[in-house]
């Protein structure tokens, strides 16, 4: 196993990955070296975790681990990665999403191999599978011990499951428009949103149910004519299902 990770970039991927490794409260975890980029964050996780430490600057983390993770927002990539040099024997882990491996490699002017990944804050928990690519034996058991690693076979793929991922906040969005609604209805805010909550947290347990599809979780909680299969025909419809396909298409297309 990896035992020094450098991260550049300290915003909520890279907090919830430092807190990911260390939920267990494991001695054999690895020594976590943080850019001083989200100095507050840094700082504090810093004082949480005796073998997390803050660096000078990024050149200080990039020198001193073995995997490298970039984790800056893809608007600040140039400024915070400017005159940066990775050397040949690190393994870098790129979760910039949108910044393609060549791009990457050209900018940090380095031979080592570089891994794309879609790690989300669910690592904290160790409960999140981890799109990556191209499959690396460092990047697998280190996503593997976060809840598990997903390699596939190209970027196009890695593509086509980033844009998956940009669907998190509509469904949250969705899930306040049904609060919303109730609230409209004479419901408290407070009542409706705890309620709202209670009833999808359920749902994702239920998720956890592998030997069913999710066609067939749809299907077990729905009776024929019933009012969850009246909301899934009336609004979830042909139309609306064609018009969030085109919202994914289009998202996947400047992706590439």
């Amino acid at each position: 196993m990896v035992r020094r990770i450098g991260i550049i970039g300290v915003g909520e991927i890279g907090r919830a990955l430092v807190e990911g490794l260390f939920a267990h409260d494991d001695d054999a975890a690895p020594e976590v070296f943080l850019s001083p980029r989200g100095a507050r964050t840094a700082a504090e996780l810093a004082g949480r975790y005796p073998r997390v430490h803050v660096c000078a600057d990024n050149q200080e983390v990039a020198d001193r681990a073995e995997l490298l993770i970039v984790a800056v927002r893809r608007a600040d990539r140039e400024e915070a990665l400017a005159g940066l040099r990775v050397s040949d024997d690190k393994v870098v882990v790129n979760v910039m999403a949108g910044v393609r491996t060549d791009e990457l490699r050209r900018t940090l002017i380095t031979g080592a191999p570089v891994v794309r990944a879609i790690p989300l804050p669910t690592v904290r928990a160790r409960q999140s599978v981890t799109v990556t690519h191209p499959s690396h034996p460092a990047t697998d058991a280190f996503f593997d011990l976060l809840g598990g690693a997903l390699p596939v076979a190209d970027e196009a793929a890695f593509d086509v499951f980033s844009t998956l991922t940009g669907t998190l906040t509509t469904h949250l969005a969705y899930l306040a428009t049904l609060t919303s609604w109730a609230a409209g209805h004479g419901i408290p805010a407070d009542d409706a949103e705890r309620y709202v909550r209670g009833l999808f947290q359920g749902i994702g347990r239920a998720l956890g149910d592998d030997n069913r599809t999710l066609r067939q979780l749809a299907a077990d909680h729905e009776t024929p004519k019933g009012n969850n299969e009246r909301i899934r025909t009336t609004w979830f419809d042909d139309g609306n299902a064609d018009a969030l396909g085109k919202a994914l298409d289009g998202l996947l297309d400047d992706l590439h």
